[in-house]
């Protein structure tokens, strides 16, 4: 018998949520698709707490694997991200079965470590998109100035991912990632650290999508020294630029080139095209992108 509706498997790699935002993000699934709500299964593990891990090393691993590995489980979503992703155990992916195999897999920010790996090992349709955590946004985030903070921000960013998930939703795609071309999209400190690792996918051909947030933008010229520098990065057809939001003010001088310069005069260094802005962002306006192409999705 064929099954009536998704089941999303959701744990947390990084840091935890709240089981009142769980239920939130289950009724909203409810509302949207009333006739066939996807089932939300939310791992115990993503309410543990272990200082700023939602729990163990091991408990984490164990916890996505679980999940994971699960042929009940048709997708899996990171709840949020913070830090501790790459903590996961190595030797997990391994371990991971056909089942894992067939899944979707989405996040963005620290769980990029995840998705690159994922991607990497060809396990999966990878994509980066919203989490449940971004239920609690009410940023627009949209460039280049935001847009107006709503109380329905969140909730429409949660609604893309779902609609994603669910229906494969093209509306929920960055818009110049619904063509033909591979593409990938990672917090840029992210992949920065993830560049030097067995971890790191090579990108050849793709169009790469990097954002960030919360940094100064002498750290956005160093991680993307270090990114373009990288020569899993630069056989890429190009390098898009998203929302760099929230950025720390300097203690000394102000920075003298904007996020946008610094991309430029990087991906002129290291000779990949630059190719203009992406949709992409730490915020609720963040689109989403299929690892390797819409066509993949």
């Amino acid at each position: 018998m064929a099954k009536e509706s998704l089941t999303i498997g959701v744990v947390a790699p990084a840091a935890r949520i709240e089981p009142e935002l769980a239920a939130r993000v289950e009724a909203l699934a409810a509302t949207l698709f009333p006739d066939a709500p996807p089932t939300l299964r939310v791992h115990p593990q993503c309410f543990q707490s272990a200082g700023h891990f939602a729990g163990t090393d091991a408990e984490r691993s164990a916890a996505f694997l679980d999940y994971a590995n699960d042929p009940d489980v048709d997708a899996i979503w990171f709840a949020r991200g913070g830090y501790g992703s790459c903590r996961l155990s190595d030797g997990l992916f391994a371990a991971l079965n056909d089942a894992a195999r067939a899944k979707t897999y989405m996040g963005y920010s620290d769980t990029g470590s995840l998705l690159g790996r994922l991607y990497k090992e060809g396990i999966g349709t990878v994509v980066h998109g919203p989490m449940p955590a971004d239920l609690n946004r009410g940023d627009g985030g949209h460039d280049p100035a935001p847009a107006r903070p709503t109380a329905d921000a969140g909730r429409d960013a949660v609604a893309r991912a779902l609609r994603f998930l669910v229906s494969r939703d093209a509306a929920a795609l960055e818009p110049t990632a619904a063509g033909g071309d591979k593409t990938a999209a990672f917090n840029l400190t992210i992949l920065a650290h993830l560049v030097g690792t067995p971890w790191a996918p090579d990108l050849t051909d793709h169009v790469v999508m990097l954002e960030d947030v919360s940094e100064y933008l002498y750290r956005i010229d160093r991680a993307f020294f270090t990114v373009t520098s990288s020569p899993l990065v630069r056989k890429a057809k190009g390098i898009k630029l998203g929302r760099v939001s929230d950025v720390l003010e300097n203690d000394t001088a102000d920075f003298v080139f904007s996020e946008e310069e610094i991309a430029k005069t990087w991906c002129a260094r290291s000779g990949i095209p630059y190719l203009g802005r992406a949709d992409i962002g730490h915020d609720a306006a963040n689109k989403v992108v299929v690892f390797g192409g819409a066509a993949r999705a």
